[in-house]
């Protein structure tokens, strides 16, 4: 039932109630009616029946309120279970990623350097923010980065993120058909 629907029920009842307990009221006192004692004790009776009308409305709206706060816990639960399970289903796969990086630069033989520059390029640094990481110059880092794209044979930042991105991205059909950098074949990062 709707809160509007049970404040109108409420309300009807209040006037009911009122009424009735009035006329009771005049209808049973022995002694002569006052204008006076009737609107106290109308007032008395008003305020009495607004009360009880109140505490209906608020222990309505609390259990509303508990209601939708079981069910948004509820929610948030199965939502984290759903991220951990994502997160254990993905861990495999991040993994053997990270390994089929490794292995390429380990290839292309990159220096730590070198290595740790191409990680922050893929990972779509800039060479001030790789410089400002690495606590060194920029002049410095795109050194190293130059080292990586000579011993790849790749052209630069771009062709070094497509190199490893093209086999995620790309769908089944098209892989055998991409081309592949200065011969030394591509990294398979789907095991």
């Amino acid at each position: 039932m709707s809160e509007s629907r049970i404040r109108i029920l409420l309300g009807a009842g209040a006037v009911a109630a009122f009424l009735l307990i009035m006329a009771l009221e005049i209808s049973t006192e022995s002694d002569a009616v006052s204008l006076e004692d009737i609107a106290v004790d109308a007032l008395v009776l008003l305020l009495t029946i607004a009360s009880a009308a109140a505490a209906v409305l608020l222990c309505v709206r609390v259990e509303r309120q508990r209601a939708d706060l079981g069910r948004i816990v509820g929610e948030l639960d199965q939502a984290r279970r759903d991220g951990a399970a994502w997160r254990a289903a993905v861990d495999h796969h991040v993994e053997g990623l990270k390994a089929a990086i490794d292995k390429q630069f380990a290839d292309w033989s990159l220096t730590a350097a070198e290595r740790d520059v191409a990680l922050f390029i893929l990972k779509g640094f800039s060479h001030k923010e790789i410089a400002s990481l690495r606590a060194t110059s920029e002049r410095t880092i795109r050194q190293q980065a130059q080292g990586v794209y000579r011993k790849s044979g790749l052209g630069g930042k771009n062709a070094l993120t497509a190199f490893f991105l093209e086999d995620l991205l790309s769908p089944e059909d098209t892989r055998a058909a991409a081309p592949t950098p200065n011969g030394n074949g591509r990294a398979k990062l789907i095991a």
